[in-house]
C-alpha cells in the first residue's frame, strides 16, 4: 500500500513541544532543541544580528531570524535554526507564515536527534534551492562547517574548532568568537 504523502495540514497538526517539516513528502519530527542547541543557536543569532540586521559595527543589509519557516519548491518546509535573507532579495518581511523567498544564508546546529535530517536530507534540498551558504554548528564537538554553493552542489566545507576566532562567509565583515557559542559559563 502507498504511504499518502504528507500535507501542511499534518505540520498544523503537531503539538508546540516538536518542530516538523516536510522534505519531498515525508513528515520530519524533530524534539524542541536541548540546552547546548539552545544557547549556540542563540547566541550565534545574537552575534550576527548587531552588525548584519541593525547595522551596529558592520554592515548592515540583512534580516536575521530564529527558526523561520522556509516554503519551498515541491511543498517542502524546513525550519532552520537561523537564516538569513540581504535586504536587497527580500525588501521587506512577508506577511503570512512561511518564507517563500529562499534564504541567502541558513545555519542548522547540529542534536544528536537531527543530525542525520540536517546533513543527509536537508543539505543537498538548500543547495537545490540556491541557498549559497550553509553553516553547520556542532556544538557537542564544538565545530563550524561552511558550506559555499559552487554551481549546484557545496564545496567541500571549510571547519573551524574549539575557540577559534572566524570571519566566514558571507559575514567574513564580522569576526565570530565560537567559544561564545559552546561556552555556558
Amino acid at each position: 500500500m502507498d504511504k499518502k504523502p504528507a500535507t501542511y495540514e499534518d505540520l498544523e497538526a503537531l503539538p508546540e513541544t516538536v518542530v516538523g517539516e516536510l522534505i519531498d513528502g515525508e513528515l520530519h519530527v524533530s524534539p524542541r532543541p536541548a540546552p547546548r542547541h539552545a544557547l549556540a543557536s542563540s547566541r550565534l543569532g545574537g552575534e550576527l544580528s548587531g552588525p548584519f540586521d541593525r547595522g551596529r559595527g558592520g554592515p548592515g543589509g540583512w534580516f536575521i531570524l530564529d527558526e523561520p519557516e522556509l516554503h519551498l519548491f515541491g511543498g517542502n518546509v524546513l525550519v532552520p535554526d537561523v537564516a538569513g535573507w540581504r535586504r536587497e532579495r527580500m525588501t521587506e518581511l512577508p506577511q503570512t507564515v512561511g518564507f517563500t523567498v529562499v534564504p541567502d544564508w541558513v545555519c542548522e546546529v547540529l542534536s544528536p536527534s537531527t543530525s542525520r535530517l540536517d546533513r543527509s536530507l536537508k543539505l543537498p534540498l538548500y543547495a537545490r534551492e540556491g541557498v549559497r551558504h550553509v553553516w553547520i554548528i556542532d556544538p557537542i564537538a564544538r565545530t563550524l562547517e561552511v558550506h559555499r554553493l559552487d554551481g549546484r552542489s557545496y564545496a567541500p566545507p571549510v571547519i573551524h574548532e574549539a575557540n577559534a576566532r572566524v570571519r566566514a562567509e558571507p559575514f567574513e565583515a564580522f569576526e565570530l568568537e565560537l567559544g561564545f557559542l559552546w561556552d555556558a559559563r
